[in-house]
This record gives structure tokens, sequence and C-alpha cells, in this order.
């Protein structure tokens, strides 16, 4: 299977992956042949990204974090924890917090579990998701990268599961928040962006409230965007007074958000949204974290095309464990020609870099 924009694909082109919508419905079956009319729909509806095949990739595999039933099912079990928490149902019942409490709880520990069979590079979340409302799988996004994160920084169980549930709950406090404005396609007004601020806040009061969470879950919802110079929001915390879990979720929540559909932009790729993350590493972010964040995530995902510095084209086939921005390429071209496609490896070639992803399709027979 090979990565492609959407604004790059042709008529008759095969999907490799089905396209979900944010209730975890199918909306585009795997191996459906795209029409001009579907690949338009794709492109208002957000997609930037989609796998198709073709017989240079046939052998290319990318394997999902975790499998995608549970990922959906996941997704919908956070909408209905952040629908029990709406206001008017806060202090309605007992029952009803302690269930999505225990809900919440038995994610993050899924995801703990689902994600310490794993030793491979994260590729790419958020490609192939139509998303009407963002926040849920943002917040599964998150969690997943927090914990991998957290993983690599040597956390223990306890502090695992308390930084899963803080980060599968982080933005709790936007369900306080109107839609139209979480939700807006063009720049937010000022008032409007001070409003959108207070998420950290209202999340915090709702966490802190509820005997089942910890104050730390709490504060994870209250410091994800404070940031180290002081530059964050909504007390501008600087250095060590913000807590680890709030650094972490941070790194994660930045990512995520850069490398997501939204409304207003596509989607970056993980290479791009790496490199932003770098420019604020010991500024903005721990700049520890950044380094061993990027040892988790496949900044060149597998079936992305690439140019090299010697100016051969070709596709990502593999990840190196431990050398994730050196994978194995699929050439392709040479000079701007065809070849007959042959592999190399970058973590053995290494006076050749990857240079680029290339947007243009390749010429398939």
């Amino acid at each position: 299977m090979r990565l492609i924009p959407t604004s790059m694909l042709k008529e008759g082109a095969e999907l490799a992956k089905p396209i979900y919508d944010c209730y975890g419905r199918v909306l585009v079956q795997k191996n459906m042949k795209l029409t001009k009319n579907m690949i338009a729909r794709l492109q208002v509806g957000g997609v930037t990204y989609v796998y198709i095949r073709d017989e240079y990739t046939e052998d290319i595999i990318v394997e999902p974090l975790i499998e995608e039933e549970y990922r959906q099912e996941a997704i919908m079990k956070i909408r209905k924890v952040f629908e029990s928490f709406q206001p008017e149902d806060i202090h309605k019942s007992t029952y009803l917090l302690d269930s999505a409490a225990t809900t919440v709880f038995d994610v993050a520990q899924d995801l703990i579990t689902e994600l310490d069979k794993k030793d491979e590079a994260i590729q790419f979340l958020s490609d192939i998701l139509v998303i009407d409302d963002y926040v849920f799988t943002h917040s599964l996004n998150v969690a997943m990268y927090t914990l991998v994160l957290g993983k690599k920084l040597g956390l223990n169980e306890k502090q695992m599961e308390t930084l899963g549930v803080g980060a599968l709950l982080h933005d709790i406090g936007k369900i306080l928040i109107p839609s139209h404005i979480l939700n807006k396609p063009t720049q937010l007004t000022d008032e409007e962006f001070e409003l959108v601020k207070a998420h950290t806040e209202y999340g915090f009061d709702i966490l802190r409230r509820q005997d089942q969470f910890s104050l730390v879950v709490a504060h994870c919802a209250y410091q994800h965007h404070e940031r180290i110079d002081g530059s964050g929001y909504p007390r501008g915390l600087k250095g060590n007074d913000i807590h680890q879990f709030g650094k972490i979720i941070a790194i994660a929540d930045v990512f995520d958000a850069m490398t997501s559909n939204r409304v207003y932009r596509d989607a970056m790729l993980p290479h791009d949204a790496m490199e932003v993350l770098y420019g604020g590493a010991a500024i903005k972010f721990d700049k520890n974290m950044v380094e061993q964040f990027k040892k988790t995530i496949a900044l060149y995902p597998n079936g992305i095309t690439v140019l090299l510095n010697d100016g051969r084209k070709g596709i990502v086939t593999k990840q190196h464990p431990h050398l994730f921005h050196r994978p194995v390429i699929r050439i392709v071209e040479e000079d701007g020609r065809e070849v007959a496609p042959y592999d190399i490896d970058l973590s053995k070639v290494l006076n050749v870099m990857i240079r680029d992803t290339e947007q243009v399709n390749l010429t398939t027979k």
C-alpha cells in the first residue's frame, strides 16, 4: 500500500484501508475504486492522506498501533464518558459518574496492555478518518502517544495508569465550549480564543470535584497547554513548576494536533510536525522528552513517497527499530525515469538521506 495526499488522487485509485467517520462507521470500504465524486467528498470531508494499492507496494504493510475495531470501540467509549460530564448531567447521578470513571480506567489499562505488545514505531494515527467531532479521536491519539512516551521515559505501572487517564481526559473541559467555536473553520477572534483557552480551567474544575480521579489527573487537564518558558496558559507556569505529566501530554497534544485533519487546515506529515516540536525543544517543551518522543515515531511512515538527496525517488517499505529516521526505501525512479524497483537500507547507506516527501504521484504500469 502507498500513502498519498487526497489532492493527488486519480479516478480509479483503489483504497488499501477503509475510511471511517468519528462514530466508527465505514464511509468508504477497503478495495473500493474511487470515483471523482468520492474523491471530492473525501477532500471536502477533511481527509488529507489515504492508503491506496499499486503494483509497487503490494508487499508494504502498515500495522496499526492498536486494532482498528478496538480503536473505534475506544473512541465511542471516550465519547460516552465526555457526555457523562455534560453540565446538565454532572450532578444527577453518582452511578453515571462512577461508571464513566471506570470506563476511563479500563480504556487506559487496555491501551497500556496493547501498547506493551508493540515494539514498532507509531505510524501516522490520523490518516484515514473523516473527523466530524475531533475531540474524541484526539483524546485517544494523545493517550496513545502519551503512553508510548511514558513507557520510553521509564514510568512505573501506577504512573502509567494515572498518565493514561489524564491524557484521555485532558480535553474534558471542552464539553463547556460551544461546538461552533471549537469547529470554526476560520481564525478565532480574541474573545473566542480566550473562551477556548478556558477549557483547561474548566477541565481542572470538573475533575478535581470527582473523587474517582486523583488531583494529578485534574492537573493533566489544567497544565497541558503550559510551556516551560512561561508562554503557555492558563497560569504561565515555567520549568519544574509544570508537572511531569503536563509536559508529556503537551508534546503528544501538539504533535497529534499538527498531524490530524482539521476543519481549518490539512494534516502535517510526521517529520514536519517533529521539526516544529524540535524548534520548541528546550524553549517550550522539555528537550529530553522531545528527543525520546522522536525515537517512538515513524517520521516517514511505510508507504510514503520520498525524494532522496541524490535525486532518486522511492517509497518507504520498512522501519528500523530505534532508527525510525533511516527506513528502507524502494527506489522506483532515477533521474526522472522509471526503473525496475529495488530496495536500499538507509541504516546501512549513510551518505544517502531523505531530502523531502514527494507530493507527485508515481507513474504506475
